[in-house]
C-alpha cells in the first residue's frame, strides 16, 4: 500500500523540487555577467518579434517601471514638483 502511494504521486515531488531548484537558478544567475547578456537577448529577440510581427501583447509600456517600483515614482515625482515650484519663483 505504501509503496503504490509513493508511485502514484512521485511526479508531485518531483515536479516540486524541481521548480525550487530553478528559481533558486534563476535568482542565482540573474545577477551575474552571463544571465544579463541572456535576459538582454532574450529582450533584443522579443523586441524583434514586436517589430516584425507586430506582437504587440509582447511589448512592455514605458511606464511599467512606474508600477513595479511606487517608492521610487513617489520620490521622482516629489523632486520633479519640487523643481517646477523653483522654476516658478525664479
Amino acid at each position: 500500500m505504501i509503496d503504490r502511494l509513493f508511485d502514484d504521486t512521485l511526479w508531485i515531488y518531483t515536479a516540486v523540487i524541481g521548480s525550487i531548484l530553478g528559481a533558486v537558478f534563476v535568482a542565482y544567475i540573474r545577477t551575474t555577467r552571463v544571465g544579463v547578456a541572456v535576459y538582454l537577448k532574450f529582450d533584443s529577440i522579443l523586441d524583434a518579434l514586436v517589430n516584425r510581427y507586430g506582437l504587440t501583447f509582447l511589448k512592455q509600456d514605458d511606464d511599467a517601471w512606474r508600477k513595479k517600483y511606487p517608492h521610487i515614482r513617489n520620490k521622482i515625482d516629489e523632486l520633479e514638483e519640487r523643481m517646477e515650484r523653483i522654476e516658478k519663483n525664479d
